[in-house]
């Protein structure tokens, strides 16, 4: 392994296995909380909170919402989307920052950047670990504010990874912080990434501040290493997640409690953003744009829920717990194919499937289903789902895939009409 910073991987809205795993052990472990110092240093390794945030069901919704953020790398803005949603479906009122477009703007800024900087810095923390580097180097990350201890003391530092201060200073340790840490081989590698093995650290650098009881530099409850505490059982759940493409990581679901994993799975596919997702995959499909990045070669839609599984077990006698939904550009080819004339369809009483109804998608996999008698063209027991919403019948059809994958594949999906319009001219 080099000394280049890449030897420790991971960048911000850019995700990597360390950092999903350790954010997804605190999924299971939702704590309600008043105040934001309800839960302080290193009780955040094993529980995820949003200060007011006291149901459950809105607890759920803020946690799923986050992990997609940070597993999916996503914006500022979606993760707003999400977070108005969830806000107004929970009806949820005296938050800090109601009121206000600064005050909801600063809220939603810091739920998404304290989650996704900790848990990177937890993430890189299980590398350095990994890596068994000898020389950690401390690097300040150009904050809009920065502190003085931050770019003027330890900016450069290069200390054995025992060291005491890794232990309180380990950044980021305080709102806003987005200093960072690098592991070398050599104190010349230190050199190449900015680190000054002849810096010192001032002898009283521990010394408390009576008006924090940390270190100067460090603000309140935030004396701690992120990720220190869970470092086996990080790099444990990240082996399992691997480089794969966001699924409501079925390796550790499986681990939740059925309710809990359930939950999870409607709360994904209730965020606004999902059905974003979903309209704009089909979108690509539809109207192809070569100059534009290849799609993923397919997009989940959570978990399926404990019931849906039940339901299939007793129909077919196979155990499916643990797969998810998710479609694909083939599946969506063959939707435009049989399904997207609109005379043909008003022939049949249906209408023709435009891309903007995929965002229908995550709603219809969250109904009952029931299995058919026919099978796919593979061989494949067939599950169907429908939905009505006014004179709209939506229909999905689901291939039940092989062991491997683990899925419900979209097989294909049109549309019932109750009252058939007038003739399309086309």
């Amino acid at each position: 392994m080099s000394d280049h910073p890449s030897a420790v991987s991971g960048a911000f809205n850019r995700p990597f296995p360390e950092q999903i795993a350790y954010f997804r052990r605190k999924l299971g472990n939702q704590v309600p909380t008043q105040r934001w110092d309800d839960l302080l240093g290193a009780a955040h390794d094993d529980a995820f909170m949003v200060a007011g945030a006291a149901k459950a069901d809105l607890l759920n919704d803020l946690a799923t919402a986050v992990d997609k953020a940070i597993s999916e790398g996503r914006g500022l803005e979606e993760f707003r989307k999400d977070f108005r949603a969830i806000v107004k479906r929970n009806g949820w009122t005296g938050w800090t920052g109601e009121g206000s477009v600064k005050g909801e703007a600063w809220r939603v800024k810091t739920i998404l950047r304290t989650n996704a900087r900790t848990s990177y810095a937890a993430g890189r923390y299980a590398q350095l670990v990994a890596g068994n580097f000898p020389f950690w180097v401390y690097r300040h990350g150009d904050s809009q504010e920065p502190r003085p201890q931050h770019i003027l003391e330890w900016n450069g530092l290069v200390l054995p990874p025992d060291h005491p201060f890794w232990q309180k200073a380990y950044p980021p340790s305080d709102w806003g912080c987005s200093c960072y840490v690098l592991g070398a081989r050599s104190e010349a590698g230190a050199k190449r990434l900015g680190g000054d093995p002849k810096k010192r650290l001032r002898g009283d650098w521990a010394k408390p501040d009576p008006k924090t009881g940390a270190p100067a530099g460090i603000g309140r409850g935030w004396d701690y290493a992120p990720g220190a505490s869970v470092v086996a059982l990080v790099q444990g759940l990240a082996a399992k997640i691997g480089n794969l493409d966001y699924q409501i990581a079925k390796a550790f679901m499986a681990s939740l409690p059925p309710a809990r994993a359930d939950a999870l799975g409607d709360a994904y596919r209730a965020l606004p953003t999902t059905a974003d997702d979903a309209r704009r995959y089909a979108q690509r499909v539809y109207e192809p744009k070569p100059e534009l990045p290849e799609l993923p070669p397919q997009r989940t839609l959570g978990r399926i829920r404990g019931g849906q599984a039940a339901a299939i077990d007793q129909a077919i006698a196979r155990d499916v717990s643990g797969y998810d939904f998710s479609f694909d550009p083939s599946a969506i080819g063959h939707v435009i194919r049989n399904h997207g004339d609109p005379v043909q369809q008003w022939k049949q009483k249906q209408r023709a499937v435009s891309s903007a109804d995929f965002a229908i998608l995550p709603r219809i996999a969250s109904q009952p289903l029931t299995m058919l008698a026919e099978l796919s063209d593979l061989g494949e027991p067939i599950a169907e789902q429908q939905l009505t919403i006014g004179n709209d019948i939506f229909v999905a059809r689901w291939a039940v895939r092989g062991k491997k994958r683990r899925t419900l594949a979209l097989k294909t999906m049109f549309i019932r009409v109750k009252v058939r319009g007038p003739r399309p001219t086309s």
